[in-house]
């Protein structure tokens, strides 16, 4: 899955006095804070945290309560989706106008109806709603299934993404993994619909024109020769 990102960071915790004796704990209980957040340093919702190092020499600042600051190298796990991304997530409800999903166990999804190809129908089994492809009965889309979106925006403040089914390679995971002949094929059929014009009648006149051209070569060739036997 796309959208997950490894960076690396040199950052400064400020500590309260009170905590000048567990400065390791301190520091910890800080980078803590920052989980499941969206950084605007980092671009990205801090997922998990390691730091590598640990500053011997803390900074003082001046005030009433004299925090202290001490600097760290850390390794920070970020969520970071961004649009045209591949995403994963769990649907959770279904209805005829959108698809809900849960990403990574925390980040809301949507898929609302405008985003789903047309090639998915929505139909009612046993009281539940179920998507189902028109040209792949198999291809089923339920509540518990896991699917692949592409991303469409993500709201920073809610960590609330939108998603797009409107590409071939998107949908249910699993028959995706045991179909993949299929879908890249659809998603190259469709590919070269966009790119080769339609009719394609001006290939054909230049294949018939050719065509005649050698003909007349031809004719020529066999004009002369006649001509050359009947001389004397």
């Amino acid at each position: 899955m796309e959208g997950l990102k490894v960076s690396k960071g040199n950052i400064t915790v400020y500590i309260h006095p009170s905590k000048s004796k567990q400065v390791s704990h301190a520091v910890l209980r800080e980078l803590s804070s920052l989980l499941f957040t969206f950084s605007q340093v980092f671009d990205g919702v801090v997922l998990a945290y390691d730091p590598n190092s640990l500053d011997i020499c803390a900074k003082i600042l001046p005030g009433v309560y004299p925090y202290f600051g001490v600097k760290l190298n850390v390794n920070l796990l970020l969520f970071s989706p961004k649009p045209n991304m591949l995403l994963e997530g769990k649907v959770v409800k279904l209805t005829h106008d959108s698809i809900h999903l849960v990403v990574l166990g925390f980040s809301s999804a949507i898929i609302t109806e405008k985003d789903i190809r047309e090639d998915f129908l929505c139909k009612t089994k046993r009281g539940q709603e179920v998507y189902v492809s028109r040209s792949n009965k198999q291809h089923v889309i339920k509540v518990g299934t896991m699917i692949r979106f592409l991303v469409k925006s993500f709201d920073e403040e809610i960590l609330h993404v939108y998603g797009s089914l409107i590409p071939d390679h998107t949908g249910s995971i699993y028959w995706l993994e045991n179909n993949l002949e299929v879908a890249t094929h659809n998603d190259r059929s469709e590919k070269k619909r966009r790119i080769v014009p339609e009719p394609i009648m001006p290939e054909q006149d230049v294949v018939v024109g050719e065509l005649s051209a050698l003909d007349i070569v031809q004719k020529g060739k066999n004009s002369k020769k006649q001509k050359h036997q009947e001389e004397p």
